[in-house]
């Protein structure tokens, strides 16, 4: 796995007012437009147009009214970061309709605003939604509570959060807040307890459009920290300057704040913050936890835009009989959906705010002092949550599901554990633990996390994929510290057991690159909150909630964006429930607006017990049908099915697909086995689903498992691949050239692999360039040129068996000769080839009575043989393309 995650910059300008006097300029108007909705909704009217708001900066807006003439209370809505206004428009479109005047607009330096993104500075961000709100004073269709200070609420995700309440902190005309997904100090959500969350900081560069864009103090900042690794005071001021908890003293409206349980970079503890700070000014705080996040997962976003409408109806229109909901809310898990193995969501709820630490109790954990390492280079590094990755899978939706995907390296953690749960748990809020800390480098740096373990000791699962990192100083002599661990909302069932890790890695962050060694004891229990009150009033549900579908783990936040439409999967086609692969009309072209197709109108069957070759020459789409077939990349056209479900990126009966692609990496101071153990751990799928023994006995790897990685040959790197591929038996195994670098008895028994997988009625499918191995392993043949099927069918079928006879004539025979022998009694065809003829015969026809034939014909005969080569029918089939 190959992440390659960039950076994070920008500027802070000297002071100036922050509350512009006068209106912004409108320097570019567009014209208005209609927006008709279905049924009997009102239209809506949108008006665009670029503000003009100073130092050369101009801002893009949307502003949309919809309804009868008349003033009503306005709504500024944000965009996530990377975004623009474009992002909200259906959501403005549908405020417009509830009776507001909305006004969207993008951020300094996206979609068409320009200037220099400053992360929602002050002096910049901030001040120009006051010029937008100077602007909404001025029209005729907004309410105003006096002269210049319009009726307006706030709403965004993300980016578009911040800036709400950052503006409600600096702009005391705004009077309702409705942000989620989002920050309250931004110092804590980047260097969490002194640690760079260093792969979310690379994505907001990279997502912002590189280091040009930003501000440059932002810039040298992230340059400075990123080289080191190590946040300093100025980063943190020049963060915590432009972050909602510098101003939290002067926020005092009412705020819904909704908060994602999947959010590995900001997570509960960021809105449990901003709402002890809010509700300490005296305003009405209600807080709601959803299913997504940043890292995936459902965002529910019907719901929450309808509880946000309630909010701004009851807190701007001044509706007291909105239901605006619970003053807490939090979105679990209810099953799983036996149709499509998608967890189901129901709500539970409480009339007060539990906060994170409500309802403590201890669980004691067992293990004694423990001591590991943390690499040089802190490599490799445990796996949690995959920032940016979401829409592969969304980790932490399969966390919801019960799956595990985290990794921890031997020897790079220590672990305590506790007896088995006598009764159900359910853990709502951050579980807390008091540890003794010991480095021979001074300071460490610890991940630490809780897992939820399976009575077999071997799943587990981390709820939400988060982690705690922590600095710990001065560590050489020992420190006592208090690690207080990610906020959750997890069950955990009778008979499991709690896990505490205390990592020395992990991917999102950055880890001293300096070898040190780590020595940690416990010195409390494990406390975890439970949320008493919430558990007890889950069982009625208020009357606005509903049950809303998880769209699976396809489904995931796109980065720092607001949510995206779902598209559904067709229905499962129980007519191919038995089919391993069925490929009909396929088309991918290079680029949506080229005519150049890499394949164009595929279509082949597979069935049961087959090993199928697909061959072709360079360019003749193979990887790019395999790539589809695994669901890495989506077809412009036509449907693959396997056992009769299509296949999306990150569809469910994948999970039945076994792939080895060229270069699969394995850890080289661990043995064979070892790496294959580890492996399957981090599927989180029970230790006995691999069929660890058989996919070894097929691989025939035999006494080297037990050795060291590192002293394998390329055939047995090669073998061992091949057996990760084939750990849990998947009932579809395709191999994109397994023989690569091994010489002729490694490819002979690469060939007896493949074979001993399908003789149980397992398929595969293989794309190699070694013609000869293909025909002896394979039993059918898939030939492609040019992206386009040339040829299907079984292997003897092509290459034409017994009936067909390579003439070999030592020069090229002229066409008018080659007719002429097509043309003889008992023969079906005859093609030139560069050294003689191809001839296939037909019923009746022999060898001895053509050799006679061409005798007669005076074709200079040098050899027979008494059937082709799969090169000479691929070459045939291809014309010469390769």
């Amino acid at each position: 796995m190959d992440l390659r995650l960039p950076a994070l910059r920008g500027l802070l300008r000297g002071p100036r007012r922050l509350l512009a006097a006068g209106a912004a300029a409108v320097v570019l108007a567009g014209a208005g437009t209609w927006t008709a909705a279905s049924g009997e909704a009102p239209a809506v009217h949108r008006a665009d147009r670029v503000m003009s708001v100073g130092d050369g900066v101009r801002i893009d807006t949307s502003y949309f009214t919809s309804g009868k003439a008349g003033r009503r209370p306005a709504v500024l809505l944000g965009h996530g970061f990377g975004g623009s206004k474009a992002d909200v428009r259906e959501q403005a479109e549908q405020l417009a309709r509830d009776g507001y005047a909305v006004l969207t607009w993008s951020a300094r330096g996206f979609g068409r605003s320009t200037g220099k993104i400053g992360l929602n500075d002050p002096e910049g961000e901030v001040a120009d939604v006051s010029r937008l709100i100077d602007w909404l004073a001025r029209q005729p269709q907004v309410q105003l509570d006096a002269a210049g200070d319009p009726r307006v609420g706030m709403a965004g995700g993300s980016y578009g959060g911040a800036i709400a309440l950052l503006t409600a902190g600096h702009d005391d005309r705004v009077d309702a807040l409705a942000p989620a997904l989002t920050y309250w100090n931004l110092a804590d959500a980047l260097f969490p307890n002194g640690v760079f969350k260093k792969l979310w900081a690379g994505l907001f560069v990279t997502t912002g459009g590189g280091c040009d864009k930003f501000e440059p103090r932002l810039c040298r900042m992230y340059q400075r920290v990123a080289e080191s690794g190590t946040p300093d005071a100025g980063a943190r001021a020049l963060l915590e300057q432009r972050s909602p908890s510098a101003v939290g003293d002067r926020i005092k409206v009412p705020t819904l704040l909704v908060q994602g349980q999947s959010d590995s970079l900001f997570p509960l503890g960021q809105a449990d913050a901003a709402a002890a700070a809010i509700r300490a000014n005296g305003a009405p705080v209600d807080v709601d936890w959803i299913a997504g996040g940043h890292d995936g997962g459902d965002l529910e976003t019907d719901r929450v835009q309808s509880r946000v409408r309630a909010w701004f109806d009851r807190h701007l229109k001044g509706d007291k009989a909105a239901g605006t909901g619970p003053a807490f809310r939090v979105t679990r898990t209810g099953g799983v959906d036996s149709t499509d193995g998608a967890a189901l969501l129901r709500g539970a709820s409480d009339d007060t705010y539990p906060g994170l630490d409500s309802g403590r109790r201890p669980i004691a954990l067992h293990g004694g002092e423990q001591t590991f390492d943390n690499p040089p280079g802190a490599n490799p590094p445990a796996v949690s949550a995959l920032p940016g990755l979401g829409g592969t899978g969304g980790l932490a939706q399969l966390s919801s599901l019960g799956v595990g995907v985290s990794l921890d390296f031997p020897g790079q953690h220590a672990r305590f554990e506790s007896s088995p749960m006598t009764r159900d748990l359910r853990i709502t809020g951050s579980p807390t633990v008091t540890t003794r800390v010991t480095s021979t480098g001074g300071d460490a740096v610890l991940f630490g996390k809780v897992y939820d373990v399976g009575p077999d000791g071997t799943r587990q699962v981390l709820p939400a994929q988060l982690v705690t990192p922590l600095r710990v100083e001065d560590a050489k002599s020992g420190k006592d510290v208090t690690i207080t661990l990610p906020a959750v909302d997890h069950e955990v069932q009778k008979g499991h057991r709690l896990r505490l890790v205390l990592a020395a890695t992990d991917l999102g962050y950055a880890s001293p690159a300096a070898p040190a060694t780590y020595t940690v004891a416990l010195r409390s229990d494990l406390t975890v909150p439970t949320a008493p009150g919430v558990e007890t009033a889950a069982a009625p549900l208020p009357a606005w909630v509903w049950w809303l579908p998880l769209t699976g783990v396809a489904a995931a936040l796109a980065l720092l964006l607001t949510a995206r439409r779902r598209t559904a999967a067709p229905a499962p086609d129980p007519e191919l429930a038995d089919v391993p692969l069925e490929i009909t009309g396929l088309s991918k072209r290079y680029a949506k607006s080229s005519d150049r197709y890499a394949v164009r109108d595929l279509s082949f069957r597979v069935e049961r017990g087959q090993v199928l070759g697909l061959l072709g020459p360079n360019g003749a789409g193979k990887t790019t049908t395999l790539r589809m077939l695994m669901g890495l990349i989506t077809p412009d056209a036509g449907e693959i099915r396997v056992f009769g479900h299509a296949v999306r990126p990150g569809a469910p009966v994948l999970s039945r697909v076994g792939a080895f692609v060229e270069g699969a990496g394995f850890l080289p101071h661990l043995s064979g086995r070892e790496n294959l153990e580890l492996y399957w751990r981090a599927t989180g799928r029970p230790a006995g689903d691999a069929h660890l023994d058989e996919a070894l006995e097929i691989a025939g790897l035999g006494d080297a498992l037990a050795r060291a990685v590192r002293t394998y040959s390329q055939g047995m790197r090669q073998r061992l691949a091949i057996a990760q591929a084939m750990l849990g038996l998947p009932d579809l195994l395709i191999l994109d050239e397994p023989t690569n670098g091994l010489d002729p008895p490694q490819i002979r028994e690469m060939r007896e692999v493949m074979i001993r997988y399908a003789a149980d009625g397992r398929t595969v499918i293989v794309s190699s360039h070694l013609l000869a191995e293909v025909e002896q392993s394979c039993t059918h043949l898939v030939v492609m040129d040019r992206g386009r099927l040339v040829q299907a069918g079984p292997v003897a079928d092509i290459i034409g068996s017994g009936d067909t006879l390579l003439v070999g004539t030592g020069t090229p025979v002229e066409e008018p000769v080659a007719e002429k022998v097509a043309a003889l009694p008992g023969v079906a065809s005859a093609v030139r080839t560069d050294d003689g003829l191809l001839v296939r015969l037909d019923t009746g026809g022999s060898a001895r009575q053509l050799v006679a034939e061409l005798v007669r014909l005076e074709v200079p005969v040098e050899s027979v043989g008494p059937h082709r080569r799969l090169e000479d029918a691929f070459l045939t089939l291809i014309g010469g393309s390769a």
